[in-house]
């Protein structure tokens, strides 16, 4: 994996990888990613849509996105946090069946 990187190619890596990790929750997942406004350059804000729900939003540092997407300790922990934003949007519990 690769850290570092400008804040779109950033922001297309963080698209990707959590639409990947929600789509392993639930097919139908699909992220919405704020680059907008005051994120513009410094932060991201990451939702999962389920159909009409809507999680809660996680707000991720530009920075801490583009030094951790090199971490495989890290990438584990966002994608542990996009399940979780997915199973929020569905109504799940935390606990699935084997």
């Amino acid at each position: 994996m690769f850290s570092g990187g400008d804040y779109h190619e950033v922001a297309r890596w963080l698209e990707n990888f959590a639409t990947s990790h929600a789509k392993r929750e639930d097919l139908r997942a699909e992220c919405a990613l704020d680059t907008e406004g005051s994120r513009e350059g410094t932060s991201y804000g990451l939702r999962v849509r389920v159909d009409d729900r809507l999680s809660s939003e996680i707000a991720l540092g530009f920075d801490d996105v583009a030094a951790g997407r090199g971490s495989m300790a890290w990438c584990q922990s966002l994608a542990d946090r996009v399940r979780c934003l997915v199973r929020e949007a569905t109504g799940q519990s935390s606990l699935r069946p084997a």
